[in-house]
C-alpha cells in the first residue's frame, strides 16, 4: 500500500493521541463550555465530511444511472444508519457526562464503557477514511490523493478534542494520567483498523464502492444526530454549540473543496 495511504490512515489516530495527551498538561476536567464547543465543532466536521467526501462522490460514481443515481447512495446511507443503530443497541457503553449507560446491562467498569462509547463514535470515521482511500486507490468516483488527505486531516482535527474529552474525565474520576492517556489512544485505534478493513472489503467488491461511501456517511450522521447534537443542545448556552457546529462544517467543507 502506498506510503501516502498509510499516512492518511494514521493521521486521525495522531489527532486522537494528541488530544488525549492534554491530560499531561491540564488539571481537572474540561470546562463545560469548552466541551460543548468541541462537541459542536466535531459534529460540524462529520456532517460536512459525510456530504462532500462521501455522499457526493457516491452519487457522481453512479452518474450513468441518470435520475436514479441517488439510489445506491440512499441504500448505503440507510445501511450505515441501521448498522450503527444495531451496535448502539447491542454494545454496552456510557457517554461522557451521562449517568445512565446504554445498551444491554454489563458488568464492565464505568471507564471501559466510556471507552466503548467513544470507540463506537470513532468506528464510522475510520470507515469513512478507509473507503475514500479505497476510492483513490481504485481511481473511482473522482477521488484524488489530496481529497482523501483532506478527509483525514478533517477527521484528525475533530479527533483532537475527542481525545481530550475521553482522557480528561477519566483523570477527573481517579485514573492516573498514564492510564487516562492510554484509554484515550485506545479509543482511536479502531479508526485505522476500521479503515484497513474497509479498504480490503472495497477492493474485493469494487462495484459496491458507492454503497460503501454512503454507508460510512450514514454511520457518521447517526453518531451526529443521536449523540453529538443532543449534547450541544443540552443545558444553557446551546447557541455556542450551534456556532461551533457551523465553524466545523465550514472548516471541513473548505478543506475538501480546496484540496479535493
Amino acid at each position: 500500500m502506498a506510503m501516502d495511504v498509510w499516512r492518511g490512515l494514521l493521521i486521525p489516530l495522531l489527532g486522537t493521541s494528541l488530544g488525549a495527551a492534554c491530560v499531561f498538561v491540564m488539571k481537572g476536567g474540561l470546562n463545560r463550555l469548552v466541551q460543548l464547543a468541541l462537541t459542536g465543532f466535531a459534529a460540524g466536521v462529520m456532517t460536512a465530511a459525510s456530504i462532500w467526501s462521501l455522499i457526493i462522490p457516491a452519487t457522481e460514481q453512479c452518474g450513468a444511472m441518470g435520475r436514479l443515481a441517488f439510489l445506491p447512495a440512499a441504500a448505503g446511507f440507510w445501511a450505515g444508519i441501521l448498522f450503527l443503530l444495531l451496535l448502539d443497541r447491542t454494545i454496552p457503553h456510557l457517554h461522557v457526562g451521562a449517568d445512565q449507560s446504554e445498551g444491554p446491562r454489563s458488568p464492565l467498569s464505568r471507564t471501559m464503557m466510556l471507552v466503548l462509547a467513544v470507540t463506537l463514535h470513532n468506528l464510522p470515521e475510520g470507515m469513512a477514511v478507509g473507503v475514500v482511500f479505497a476510492g483513490y486507490l481504485q481511481g473511482k468516483a473522482g477521488i484524488t490523493a489530496a481529497g482523501a488527505l483532506a478527509l483525514s486531516l478533517g477527521i484528525a482535527i475533530q479527533n483532537f478534542p475527542e481525545g481530550a474529552i475521553i482522557s480528561m474525565p477519566l483523570r477527573a474520576e481517579g485514573e492516573s494520567r498514564g492510564r487516562a492517556f492510554l484509554y484515550g489512544v485506545l479509543s482511536g485505534v479502531i479508526e485505522p483498523a476500521g479503515a484497513l478493513a474497509t479498504i480490503w472489503l472495497s477492493a474485493l467488491v469494487t462495484p459496491l464502492l458507492p454503497y460503501f461511501l454512503s454507508f460510512a456517511a450514514g454511520a457518521m450522521i447517526y453518531v451526529v444526530v443521536e449523540e453529538l447534537i443532543p449534547e450541544t443542545a443540552a443545558g444553557t448556552h446551546s447557541d455556542l454549540g450551534t456556532v461551533m457546529f457551523s465553524l466545523g462544517f465550514t472548516a471541513m467543507m473548505a478543506l475538501d473543496v480546496a484540496l479535493g
